[in-house]
């Protein structure tokens, strides 16, 4: 057999082949089978990244646990189907193309909706892969022939179909409702796009003239005055002592000079401010309640780029932040700017471009959240859908039961287009499936389709529904929906877990089941269960971001060190519910791990070889996946079938319990402690390739390294699939017998191979050869020079010792064990354990001039010690005011020092001796 390795690892001469390979290959496509499926099927859905997206060290981690999850349920016997897709990502999309549009002294206005669709299209098609190109990169294994974009024209179907029967249930509506309002991408943004930053600012106090009583004002404080001018009343509380003699009056609005009421209500807090609040419905959501609740007109003085409008009068066209400045000024010469009081308020800004939101009044489209958010709290409830860490799903209930109806409209060219149209006779709308031609209430021709776009997580929340088919009855949905797992970061678990709950929860229970029954809440679920990943911080626990300078790059880390390394660093450190601080020292000690295991491959291949030609044959095909060596064989080979037996059973359950960093660790520890440390090095005695070595002997300390290395290459291949793949495709010559590691079978613990009597004697005999490892280093004995050593244990750890004494000898560098009955060594040349007492005669030659003069000065320092310390002892006035714990110590000290001293002065007078 010929093994072709080189003789230095490198990463880079095998990632991109291997991933080129199983894309080109398909080796990831799950078909869907016809009929029931055989094996049990494990669904798994990427969270869609954003077309615009790249890769960052969260996408890696989330990535890399769904990897090593879907590899190993796959090489585990299940039907395992990984589904990839990406997300249109509305604003940042639109955003980017204006940004390209703007570097050509352009604007998507100058080219029209359908042009500017057409170029965003164009857009998606050159950049908008990026990401999953990196995906292919690093190894996932997804079915890419299942790849979607929440803007297919079969996921656009399952949009319209989702917004007319929700809109046919009473469930959508369009009103006019206070928004969070981006003047820079123009469009409104849900509570979860706001991006919240405490800031100082100002608390204006302003005075308002009181009509009825000259001379007297009512003094307001705000933190945005420039929307004064779309005041419609001052309210005050109606228990506020201060302002009874005002209730129904009327003021004098500054600069606009309308009239406005005051007016009583509850809401308003006596203690903030001067407990008189402006009341402005168009732009505060806690005004537009209040002047519902009194019937108050709302007059909106912003247009949609934050400018004043002509409801502004005199300062129409300015912008709000020039608007605020020009009524200051106003204010203050009219004499009705009272004060001016440091503040510090939250800043609402849109996620997606930083611009400062503004409140606004706007017309939209809502989803009446129940009986929505009703059904996802039971699926919880239930336990249909499992959280993992648990403590999420009392952040899933938190936000659930204080849900408000979702805004579901944006104002954008750039996605899904509400199918509703609007009447220009009748001015009604009409909500259809496909487009109209007449107006369903008036019969008029003349009609105008919506110019919204639905928000993108509508789209998005319809996953897993709409990839398997929804709104029709699959057979791919009665295969594969609902999927187990989904593996996510809590920054998006009401962004889009909680509404793929609703709307899966609420959709799927119209589809019957495969046998035509009708589906339960329990089978309606997107998911069984949500595993909520860490977040990756840098090496000093610190959130990574773009102001800091931290954000590390992974497609730079994974350069520098090869996928396997980056990949086995964040699943060694992925404890759930813990952040992750992320450290290139760690990844680069998983680069030398799987250097190690390089070296552990060209080795064994070597044997191999070395074994063919002089006629001992060890075939790989013939292995078996999981055995248990005979009980005649070598303690070492039953014990490292033992440990790699024991090690796979911890590490199927860690899996099974999403313990990353637990299972990447066990199987650390076993490929580079138990195998490569110990076995291999044991094993080497077996190999003698003499002619007077028994070739018998040879082949079966072959095959179990052989078969052993192999398992331990598929129990690691979910954590680094490429250097495994390289390595167990070397093992074949090129020829495996299938066509990728990862189509073969996960190692399964055998029973009868476990065997604990054999791994404490190897236990004990590891234990000797450390504590002769460490006696000789206490010796100081010359790394190649052997020594014999003496043991004292029980008769059943001597029997085992005598057993195995070529390991011993071998490993400990030792000549020779004796077991005497009578100990005559020295405590100097001995260590105890629990199971034994071993001791060397060894005796280092000494240089007796340089050994007297080390003594001497030994000698003159604990004499040093010995008279400070009787001197204070000797001081009556020290004594009397010293505590008892101080005298204690210097009494201790005294003693110590005088046996130090006279120590040392037999330890002179013996060197005397031998000179």
């Amino acid at each position: 057999m010929s093994h072709d390795l080189p003789k230095a690892y490198d990463p880079t001469a095998i990632e991109d082949r291997w991933a080129e390979y199983w894309v080109h290959e398909r080796l990831f496509d799950v078909p869907t089978p016809e009929g029931a499926p055989a094996a049990p099927v494990f669904t798994i859905l990427l969270p869609p990244p954003n077309v615009t997206g790249r890769l960052h060290m969260g996408h890696m981690l989330n990535q890399t646990e769904m990897d090593i999850l879907t590899r190993w349920r796959r090489m585990s016997g299940d039907l395992a189907l990984w589904l990839p897709g990406t997300d249109h990502a509305g604003i940042a999309t639109q955003l980017m193309v204006e940004r390209q549009l703007a570097s050509e002294n352009s604007t998507r206005q100058e080219l029209g909706r359908e042009a500017f669709v057409e170029r965003v299209w164009q857009w998606k098609q050159h950049y908008g892969g990026a990401i999953l190109d990196q995906m292919k990169r690093l190894g996932a294994s997804v079915d890419w022939s299942r790849e979607y974009f929440t803007m297919d024209d079969n996921l656009s179907i399952a949009v319209r179909e989702a917004f007319v029967r929700l809109h046919e249930q009473g469930l959508i509506y369009r009103g006019a409702y206070i928004v969070n309002w981006c003047p820079r991408c123009q469009t409104a943004i849900s509570d979860l796009e706001v991006v919240h930053e405490e800031q100082q600012g100002k608390l204006w106090e302003i005075n308002y003239p009181v009509i009825e009583e000259p001379g007297q004002y009512l003094t307001v404080a705000t933190t945005r005055p420039e929307t004064m001018l779309g005041d419609v009343a001052v309210a005050v509380n109606p228990d506020d002592e201060r302002y009874k003699h005002l209730h129904g009056k009327r003021l004098r609005l500054p600069l606009v000079e309308r009239e406005i009421p005051v007016i009583t209500d509850a809401w308003v807090s006596a203690d903030f401010g001067t407990g008189a609040v402006k009341v402005t419905p168009a732009h505060d959501p806690n005004d537009f309640t209040l002047g519902q609740r009194h019937g108050l007109p709302s007059v909106n003085v912003m247009d949609e780029t934050a400018h004043i409008n002509a409801e502004g009068g005199i300062y129409a066209g300015l912008d709000r932040y020039e608007a605020r400045k020009r009524v200051l000024a106003a204010l203050e010469a009219q004499g009705l700017l009272v004060a001016a009081k440091d503040h510090v308020n939250a800043i609402g800004k849109c996620d997606r471009c930083g611009t400062v939101v503004e409140p606004r009044l706007s017309t939209q489209w809502f989803i009446k959240i129940q009986p929505l958010a009703d059904k996802a709290i039971a699926a919880v409830e239930q336990d249909y859908i499992k959280f993992t860490p648990e403590q999420y799903a009392k952040t899933y209930f938190e936000w659930m039961r204080n849900i408000h109806d979702w805004c579901i409209s944006r104002q954008l060219w750039w996605g899904h287009r509400i199918p509703a149209w609007h009447c220009l006779t009748c001015k009604q709308i009409t909500v259809a499936r496909d487009t109209p031609a007449t107006c369903s209430h008036c019969g008029g021709a003349e009609l105008q389709q919506e110019t919204d776009v639905l928000d993108t997580w509508f789209s998005s929340g319809l996953l897993p529904c709409s990839v398997f088919g929804w709104p029709h009855h699959t057979h791919a949905a009665d295969v594969f929906y609902p999927t187990q797992l989904l593996v996510t970061g809590f920054d998006i678990l009401f962004f889009w877990v909680a509404r793929m709950i609703m709307l899966g929860c609420h959709f799927m229970l119209d589809m019957p089941m495969p046998d035509g029954s009708e589906r339960m809440l329990k089978d309606a679920v997107p998911f069984r269960e949500v595993y909520i990943h860490a977040l990756v911080r840098d090496a000093d626990r610190q959130k990574m971001s773009k102001t800091k300078g931290n954000v590390i790059d992974p497609i730079e880390i994974v350069s520098k060190y090869g996928t396997d390394a980056v990949r086995f660093t964040l699943a060694a450190m992925a404890s759930p519910g813990t952040d992750i601080a992320f450290s290139e020292a760690r990844t680069e000690g998983y680069r030398a791990f799987a250097n190690k295991i390089w070296n552990a491959a060209r080795f064994i291949f070597m044997n191999v070889d070395r074994a063919a030609e002089v006629g001992i044959v060890v075939d790989p095909y013939t292995l078996v996946n999981s055995f248990g060596p005979d009980e005649h064989d070598p303690i070492e080979a039953r014990w490292i079938v033992s440990r790699l037996n024991n090690t796979a059973t911890e590490v199927n359950k860690a899996l099974e319990e999403y313990r990353f960093h637990e299972a990447a660790n066990l199987v650390y520890q076993f490929f580079w402690g138990d195998f490569c440390d110990w076995y291999l090095e044991i094993v080497k005695l077996r190999l003698n390739f003499s002619e007077s070595a028994g070739k018998q002997a040879i082949k079966s300390a072959l095959t179990t390294l052989l078969s052993t290395f192999e398992a331990a290459l598929r129990l690691l291949s979910p954590f680094m699939p490429f250097i495994t793949e390289e390595l167990w495709h070397a093992m074949y010559n090129g020829m495996p017998p299938a066509k990728s590691i990862a189509l073969s079978r996960y190692p399964q613990p055998l029973e009868e191979a476990l065997s604990a009597q054999v791994e404490a004697d190897i236990s004990i005999l590891q234990d000797l050869i450390v504590t002769v490892r460490a006696l000789r280093k206490d010796l100081d004995v010359p790394e190649r020079q052997l020594v014999a050593i003496q043991v004292t244990a029980s008769e059943k750890v001597q029997a085992l010792m005598e057993t195995n004494r070529s390991i011993i000898e071998k490993l400990a560098r030792v000549t020779t064990i004796d077991f005497p009955a009578v100990w005559n060594l020295s405590s100097a040349n001995t260590r105890t354990t629990a199971n034994f007492t071993v001791g060397s005669p060894y005796e280092k030659p000494i240089d007796i001039a340089v050994e007297r003069e080390r003594l001497k000065k030994k000698l003159e320092q604990y004499e040093k010690m010995l008279v400070n310390a009787e001197r204070q002892l000797g001081n009556e006035a020290f004594l009397a005011k010293a505590p008892e714990k101080v005298v204690s110590g210097l009494k201790k000290q005294a003693s110590e020092a005088a046996m130090l001293r006279q120590e040392t002065l037999d330890a002179i007078e013996k060197l005397e001796g031998l000179a």
